[in-house]
């Protein structure tokens, strides 16, 4: 397996099992309804903001995987769209899986030396720093939303 291929799986584990944290996002999220979801508590952000700027960015990464220019803004990766009932949550959470396995195809057809190349600018570093940054992106916010999800809970 290259390291292409080990890259992508490392990204479909932490989005849907079998890595080594026994942590995913799609078990995560798959029994927390829609009001669960929205809920507010203090300043923190709520799961659907969390989920949403977690696949903003994977949106825009394969955008650029599929050879279009990046044109993703941090200002932007809190805009989710409106919930408004289950069916908007359910419809969201299905494009993000969707959207996470395209994104994990092409980094398996990557070839190995693209990933030691400039990622869309100089600036950004290579596509393995930003792959694996990428994953470790979602860990960060899997853990506050599995934290957020038991505070609603208790």
């Amino acid at each position: 397996m290259n390291v292409s291929q080990q890259t992508a799986k490392h990204f479909r584990e932490v989005f849907f099992g079998g890595n080594w944290t026994t942590s995913n996002l799609k078990d995560l999220l798959d029994d927390v309804t829609w009001t669960e979801a929205l809920h507010q508590i203090d300043s923190l952000n709520n799961i659907v903001t969390l989920t949403y700027h977690m696949s903003y960015y994977v949106f825009a990464i394969r955008k650029v995987l599929e050879g279009k220019p990046l044109e993703a803004k941090d200002a932007y990766s809190f805009d989710h769209p409106e919930i408004n009932k289950p069916e908007d949550w359910n419809k969201m959470r299905n494009e993000i899986w969707d959207e996470a396995e395209k994104c994990a195809d092409l980094i398996e057809q990557l070839p190995e030396e693209k990933m030691w190349q400039d990622f869309a600018d100089p600036k950004y570093g290579i596509y393995f720093r930003n792959l694996i940054g990428l994953i470790e992106h979602t860990h960060y916010h899997l853990g506050q939303i599995a934290i957020i999800k038991k505070m609603i809970r208790s």
